[in-house]
C-alpha cells in the first residue's frame, strides 16, 4: 500500500545524482519567451506559514523552493534538501540541505533557517498545518543538517515537504508586515510587485541567480486569475492566456475548437461533503439515516452527464481507483433511489422535510449548484445556499461555517487521504469529528506493517461509505488546456501541474 521507507531509501541516490549537475555554471539559462497561465483562484496569502496547494502551487512554486519535490510521475526528490533518509523504524527523518543556495535578498539558505520556517509552519495555524501533526522536533544538528523527530511514523511526511509544508522563505518575511503580499524566497522566479494587481494578476520575472536555471522555462510569468469558467474559456478564445486550469468540462468542444490542447487528468472526486457529522450545527446530519438518504437522493451518472459530459466515472468511494482500499462493489451501495432516500428520511423523523446550509461559488460552475439542490428537493432536503467569493469558500468551508458543502477534492494516496480528510486532526475534517471505529483503524494502519495497512485501509474505506461521511458523485477528468505553443505534464497527484513540467514546444 504505502511501500514508503523502501521508496525513499531507494530514490536517495538516484536523485542526489540527477541534481549534482544543477549549479547555474553547467545549465542552460532561463529562454527569452514569456507565457501567461490562467489560474482559477487567487492565492490567500505569500506568507508560507500559510500556504495552501491544490490550485495554488504555482505561486509558491514560483517564488519559493521546497525541500523536496513531487515530480509528474508521482515520485519523490530532494530538492533544496540534496539527500535525506530514515532510521530503522522511521521515526527519524534527515535531511542534508544545498550550501550553495541564498534568497533573493542576499540571506544564505542553511539548517538554521530551515529549522526556522519548519517551526513556523508546524505553529502558524495555516490550513495544513496539521501536515506536522506527528512531528516532535525539528533539529539542526549542523550547518546544512536537519533532523526530523516523529512521534510516530508518517508515511506522507516527505510528500508533505515536497509541497507547502516544505517552502522555504528568508527569515526577512516571518515578521514582516508585507509577509502577505511580497514573498522573499530563493525560487526561479522573483514577483514583481509593481505590475502586480492583487487578486486580478500576478507578474513574475526569471531570478538571475537561480541555483537551478534549467527549470526556469521563461523570462516571464503572468498568472491571471479567471475565477468563471466562461472567463477562462472567453480568454483561451481570445489569445489572452497560453495555458489555463479548467474549472469543468462544458466548454471542452470549443476550447479544442480554437486549436489548443486538453491534456486530462482524473484526480479529483466531485461530490457534497456532510463535513457535521455529529450534528453539532445541524442535528439532522449526525444521525446516519439522514446522510444515507443525501447518497441516495443524487443521481450520480445524470451528474456527471450533466456536469461533465460524461469526463469521468461515478463513485461513492474517495479513495482513489488505484487504492488497495478500493471496493468496486461500494460503488453499487447506493444507486439513485429517491423513494428510498424519503423512506430514510421519514425512519429519521424527518418526514416533512429538513433544511442544510451550503457555500456557493461561481468557480464551480453555478448550474452544479442548481442540479444539486434539485435533486435534494426532490425529497425533502432544501439547500440553503451561501453566495461565497471563490477566495473566501475553503476558508469558510473549514472555519467551519457550514455543516456541508460542495466541493473538488484530490484522491491521494492512502494515508495522505487519510490525513487530509479522515482523521480528527485533518484539514477538511473541520468539525473534528471521531469515532470508535475509525480511529482503531487509522492507528492500526499507520502502526502496521504493509498486508495490515492494506487490509485495515480497505476496512475503513467501506466503514465511511457505509456510514455516509461523504456523497461522492464522480472522480473527473479535467483538463490543463494548452496553446500550439506551450507542453505540459499534468500532475497526477495535484490540480495543477508542476511549474517546472509547463514550458515552449519545441
Amino acid at each position: 500500500m504505502f511501500r514508503w521507507k523502501l521508496s525513499v531509501t531507494a530514490a536517495v541516490a538516484a536523485a542526489t545524482l540527477a541534481l549534482s549537475g544543477c549549479a547555474a555554471s553547467d545549465s542552460a539559462p532561463a529562454t527569452d519567451e514569456s507565457v501567461v497561465l490562467g489560474q482559477i483562484i487567487a492565492p490567500s496569502s505569500f506568507d508560507v506559514s500559510q500556504a495552501e496547494w491544490g490550485n495554488r502551487a504555482l505561486y509558491y512554486q514560483a517564488v519559493y523552493d521546497t525541500l523536496l519535490v513531487t515530480n509528474a510521475d508521482g515520485s519523490i526528490d530532494p530538492y533544496l534538501a540534496s539527500a535525506y533518509s530514515y532510521n530503522e523504524d522511521n521515526t527519524v527523518l534527515t535531511l542534508t540541505l544545498r550550501d550553495d543556495v541564498k534568497f533573493t535578498d542576499g540571506t544564505a539558505f542553511n539548517a538554521d533557517v530551515a529549522v526556522q520556517n519548519l517551526e513556523r509552519f508546524k505553529n502558524g495555524g495555516g490550513l495544513a498545518a496539521n501536515d506536522f501533526a506527528s512531528v516532535e522536533s525539528f533539529e539542526a544538528t549542523d550547518d546544512y543538517t536537519v533532523v526530523i523527530t516523529l512521534s510516530a511514523p508518517d508515511p506522507a511526511l516527505t510528500t508533505y515537504i515536497g509541497r507547502e509544508a516544505g517552502l522555504m522563505a528568508s527569515p526577512a518575511m516571518f515578521d514582516a508586515e508585507d509577509a502577505a503580499t511580497n514573498p522573499i524566497g530563493s525560487g526561479p522566479y522573483i514577483l514583481d510587485q509593481k505590475a502586480t494587481v492583487d487578486g486580478s494578476s500576478y507578474v513574475f520575472t526569471a531570478n538571475p541567480d537561480y541555483w537551478n536555471p534549467e527549470v526556469q522555462h521563461y523570462t516571464e510569468i503572468t498568472m491571471k486569475v479567471l475565477s468563471d469558467p466562461t472567463a477562462i474559456t472567453n480568454a483561451i478564445q481570445a489569445g489572452e492566456v497560453n495555458a489555463a486550469k479548467l474549472a469543468g468540462n462544458k466548454d471542452n468542444a470549443q476550447i479544442e475548437g480554437a486549436g489548443w490542447a486538453l491534456n486530462m487528468n482524473e484526480l479529483d472526486f466531485m461530490g457534497l461533503l456532510l463535513l457535521d457529522r455529529a450534528g453539532t450545527t445541524n442535528p439532522a446530519l449526525g444521525d446516519v439515516k439522514v446522510r444515507q438518504a443525501i447518497n441516495y437522493a443524487v443521481d450520480r451518472e445524470g451528474l456527471l452527464e450533466a456536469l461533465q459530459q460524461g469526463n469521468g466515472t461515478a463513485t461513492t468511494q474517495v479513495f482513489k481507483e488505484s487504492s488497495p482500499a478500493y471496493d468496486p462493489a461500494l460503488d453499487e451501495m447506493y444507486p439513485y433511489d429517491p423513494a428510498k432516500a424519503k423512506k430514510l428520511l421519514a425512519e429519521a423523523g424527518y418526514a416533512d422535510g429538513l433544511t442544510i446550509s451550503m457555500p456557493s461559488t461561481v468557480v464551480l460552475d453555478p448550474t452544479a449548484f442548481t442540479i444539486i439542490a434539485q435533486q435534494l428537493a426532490d425529497v425533502g432536503i432544501t439547500a440553503e445556499y451561501s453566495d461565497t467569493a471563490p477566495e473566501n469558500y475553503i476558508a469558510d468551508m473549514l472555519a467551519p461555517k457550514f455543516p456541508a458543502a460542495y466541493m473538488a477534492l484530490e484522491e491521494q494516496k492512502d494515508w495522505q487521504l487519510i490525513q487530509f480528510m479522515l482523521s480528527p486532526t485533518a484539514i477538511f475534517n473541520p468539525f473534528k469529528y471521531a469515532d470508535a471505529t475509525s480511529t482503531a483503524l487509522i492507528n492500526e494502519i499507520q502502526a502496521g506493517d504493509e498486508a495490515t495497512q492494506n487490509a485495515k485501509a480497505k476496512e475503513l474505506n467501506k466503514f465511511v461509505v457505509e456510514q455516509a461521511w461523504f456523497a461522492p458523485f464522480f472522480r473527473v477528468q479535467v483538463g490543463y488546456a494548452t496553446d500550439p505553443a506551450t507542453s505540459v505534464t499534468v500532475m497526477p497527484t495535484n490540480a495543477v501541474p508542476s511549474l517546472y513540467d509547463i514550458q515552449p514546444k519545441k
